[in-house]
């Protein structure tokens, strides 16, 4: 059953093989935005095993274009490999990645390290010109967006007119 972000986790009393696999995946950090475990990102979409105990992991990239995409595969084979686990791993584009799958932790740790979380459910219009966004080193409301693109695809860059810092928006999808 998906949890609220909408991710497959391992459900209570999951086989332990299961939840080795979701740990292993909890420790593979995204290439573009390395705070984020691609667990944390909401891109681990599904963990099973079969009756032989062979393990498939679908993942969902954050856009279909993501340049990441195959790092990532790679990362999460290797994360599986060393943690010992005979596991498939296959990218899902149906249904597509949304900023809602983020955890509430991943969220966090985006606004520890000066990014504008995504709000939950999407509601973030991508152009509105009229909205807006506190800067998340000083907390003022007078910012202005630079550029709809930010340091990686699915950010945009802004800049706060108190502190005169520019930090990046996660956009919605």
């Amino acid at each position: 059953m998906p949890d609220a972000a909408g991710c497959w986790g391992p459900e209570p009393g999951a086989d332990a093989v299961v939840k080795a696999a979701w740990d292993a995946l909890a420790g593979v950090m995204d290439p573009e935005i390395p705070v984020l475990s691609i667990v944390d990102l909401g891109i681990v979409r599904a963990v099973s095993a079969d009756e032989d105990g062979r393990l498939s992991v679908a993942l969902t990239p954050t856009y279909s274009g993501c340049p990441a995409t195959g790092v990532i595969v790679l990362e999460a084979e290797t994360a599986l490999a060393r943690a010992r686990l005979d596991a498939r791993v296959s990218v899902v584009i149906a249904p597509p990645w949304t900023t809602d799958w983020i955890s509430d932790s991943g969220r966090e740790k985006l606004a520890e390290v000066g990014i504008v979380p995504p709000p939950h459910s999407g509601k973030r219009s991508l152009t509105a010109p009229d909205e807006v966004i506190a800067c998340p080193r000083c907390g003022s409301e007078d910012t202005r967006q630079i550029s709809r693109f930010g340091s990686t695809a699915c950010k945009a860059l802004h800049a706060c007119n108190a502190c005169l810092e520019p930090f990046d928006v996660f956009k919605c999808h």
